[in-house]
């Protein structure tokens, strides 16, 4: 049964960090690409960050870059995000989840579709 589960959601000050963790279980996760996704109230859910598969090239959400970090470790089977310098528009559930593929060439690794997704953790962040 193949299954993801995020935790090291929580509350910080703004300036603060978090590290989010994504364990997969029930597939290779090196074999397809993986993503980071959040969604705030009221609002869509949107893409943060993923790592593609076929080049392990890595794709970040403009109001994140330099912020956030996406890592992977394939011996693990579990995939990161470290969360520095949050500030409120960063509150949201944050979801990961797996793109099994097919995947089109000279695409970014956010085109999708994804096809299993985590349960979420919240991360909220205030003064």
């Amino acid at each position: 049964q193949r299954e993801l589960v995020e935790s090291g959601g929580g509350s910080v000050q703004p300036g603060g960090s978090l590290r989010l963790s994504c364990k997969t279980s029930g597939f290779t996760l090196s074999f397809y690409a993986i993503g980071w996704f959040r969604q705030a109230p009221g609002k869509e859910r949107e893409g943060v960050s993923c790592i593609s598969s076929t080049d392990g090239s890595t794709y970040y959400k403009d109001s994140v870059k330099g912020r956030f970090t996406m890592s992977r470790d394939d011996g693990k089977n579990t995939a990161y995000l470290e969360m520095d310098n949050l500030n409120p528009d960063d509150t949201a559930v944050y979801f990961c989840a797996v793109d099994y593929g097919p995947y089109s060439p000279d695409t970014s690794c956010m085109t999708g579709p994804y096809d299993d997704w985590g349960q979420g953790t919240q991360v909220t962040v205030s003064s």
